[in-house]
């Protein structure tokens, strides 16, 4: 599996991603299988936020995490716009820390954008990192010019990451967000890569992405998954709350796409020719 490096990091590029999991009682013996299984196979990174089911999934990664030594995980966190002062983030902060069981995180995130001064939310955030509460400290869902306007603060060199929505579907950040960002070696931490699952089956009903998948004897999920890790210095975060999907979340990391079959991709979802509003769920 290839790795992605945050700064002095280098981590796998699949990671876990848990939005969604903690919030019913009766799923919290397979969520911790799943989470644990990804563990056990070296999946170091686990993604959360303190807004998932209003910090039970931080507990649930807390209990999943328990049996592991902390300093082989990667954990990442995220707190909200309204959370961005220096005060309220160091608050936020605390409590994650301490419904995740630990005294540091990995990385921290600017969930998305509010109405707290970015200037502000960087010095806490360098405040935080310079206590030793964080190691890395980045943001979520900016678009460019977002980005542009982190770029010219005190704290910009040390921006560590940028998590946005990307999957075959939605391709809109290739267009300036992911450049940008590889051009820096800033890595992108790629959301809901798979689609939420594509209930819909828009991407996974496709002939072109049957076929391929059918090639390497993969799930179109698992295709759709092994699509976005083709990117060079993207993390990818799928959930899942069962220990199968997990499996094939894995092996979908080992697969590589021929220029043929991404071309073919290609033809038949676009990557974008003009700026498109940067997509969010």
């Amino acid at each position: 599996m290839q790795q992605i490096k945050f700064q002095t990091t280098s981590v796998p590029a699949l990671g876990i991603g848990t939005w969604h999991m903690g919030e019913q009682p009766q799923q919290r013996p397979a969520e911790l299988q799943a989470l644990r299984y990804g563990l056990d196979h070296g999946l170091t990174v686990i993604d959360t936020a303190e807004m998932y089911g209003a910090g039970r999934s931080e507990s649930l990664v807390g209990e999943a995490i328990q049996p592991y030594q902390r300093e082989k995980l990667f954990l990442i966190s995220k707190f909200y716009p309204q959370n961005a002062t220096k005060k309220r983030m160091r608050q936020s902060l605390t409590a994650s820390l301490q419904r995740l069981g630990t005294d540091y995180l990995d990385l921290y995130l600017l969930h998305w954008r509010g109405g707290v001064p970015l200037s502000e939310t960087v010095a806490g955030l360098m405040e935080l990192q310079q206590a030793g509460k964080i190691r890395h400290w980045g943001v979520s869902n900016f678009d460019q010019v977002d980005l542009l306007e982190l770029q010219q603060l005190n704290g910009a060199p040390y921006l560590a990451a940028n998590e946005d929505l990307y999957n075959l579907g939605e391709r809109g950040v290739e267009f300036d967000v992911l450049p940008w960002q590889q051009q820096r070696q800033i890595p992108f931490i790629a959301y809901s890569p798979v689609a939420q699952g594509d209930v819909r089956g828009y991407l996974t009903n496709n002939a072109t992405v049957k076929a391929i998948a059918a090639t390497h004897q993969l799930s179109t999920h698992q295709l759709l998954l092994a699509w976005v890790l083709h990117q060079p210095g993207l993390l990818a975060i799928p959930q899942t709350s069962d220990w199968h999907h997990m499996q094939a979340n894995i092996a979908a990391a080992e697969i590589s796409l021929t220029p043929a079959e991404l071309a073919a991709l290609d033809r038949e979802f676009p990557a974008p020719t003009r700026k498109q509003p940067l997509a969010i769920i």
